[in-house]
């Protein structure tokens, strides 16, 4: 049975068995014991990597984020990361109980599907459920860890269904292929013409629900918001190979600048405050699963 110190998981009600807290003291881990070594390994391996993807992490938000819970399981059934990961919100309040598949033999994924859930809770309640929220989290998880969910990507799915405007508008979903993978894509031409995430990831959490892919780029180039779709399929039109992946512009190529960050990238004369995030599961899925 769980301690009293057991957090409430947003779905798992087996037993966790606690595997450790990270040195910073930030990150706990939890695992399913009746999944044996394999699961214990993963556990091992996502311990001794947390304190790195909480650091990376501060780094792309400017901010430093609070205690977290991991607990690690077949989720969905499935035992190679395919059961993605949730949480109940994108705050460390009501989202610090996270729970991630286990990947056997892979931990990579593991950190992955952590990071993905993780950057979510430094949106600080911001961009919750909604598509742009979901674009940032995958870019946020495939730039820390080493792009070791690229099975997931959506960007193909966006273009097989016609390749649906979703930078003047944003999704009030964070499930759709369609304008996640749209996200995905917008994403990676941005970083790939100098916008590091590290711009990015706080410009958007700034920016709200009710901010657009488009005022991203009017925030971040001082371009009119009005010019960034017709110039983005500009550049999905003269790539040469098309877009097979999430990162069709070589993004990852680029490395964020997480030195000397600002604390806040603020509209001038805008006060930031802690939006209200809906306690409700935040599911990360491969598409059509």
């Amino acid at each position: 049975m769980p301690d009293a110190k057991t957090p409430s998981w947003p779905s798992y009600r087996g037993t966790s068995h606690l595997v450790g807290t990270s040195p910073s003291g930030r990150v706990t881990v939890y695992v399913d014991p009746s999944l044996g070594q394999k699961a214990q390994q993963n556990a091992q391996d996502l311990l001794k990597d947390a304190d790195r993807v909480v650091k990376a992490n501060d780094g792309l938000f400017g901010t430093t984020g609070g205690p977290v819970s991991v607990i690690l399981f077949a989720l969905g059934g499935a035992t190679d990361g395919t059961g993605g990961a949730d949480h109940n919100g994108c705050d460390y309040t009501t989202g610090n109980a996270i729970e991630v598949d286990v990947s056997y033999g892979n931990s990579d994924r593991v950190s992955a599907l952590f990071e993905a859930e993780l950057s979510e809770c430094s949106m600080n309640g911001n961009l919750c459920g909604e598509s742009t929220g979901e674009a940032l989290s995958r870019w946020c998880s495939a730039v820390i860890a080493n792009n070791a969910l690229a099975d997931f990507a959506t960007a193909p799915q966006w273009v097989a269904d016609g390749m649906p405007d979703f930078v003047n508008k944003t999704e009030n979903t964070d499930q759709s292929a369609d304008s996640t993978g749209c996200g995905m894509a917008f994403l990676s031409w941005m970083i790939s013409q100098g916008q590091g995430l590290e711009k990015i990831a706080p410009a958007m959490v700034n920016l709200g629900d009710s901010g657009t892919l488009a005022h991203l780029y009017a925030t971040l180039t001082g371009d009119s918001a009005s010019n960034a779709w017709p110039k983005f399929q500009d550049a999905v039109k003269n790539l040469p190979g098309g877009i097979k992946n999430d990162d069709p512009f070589g993004g990852l190529s680029k490395p964020p600048q997480l030195a000397n960050l600002p604390a806040a990238m603020l509209p001038a004369g805008r006060t930031h405050t802690t939006a209200v995030c809906q306690p409700k599961s935040k599911r990360l899925l491969p598409p059509k699963k």
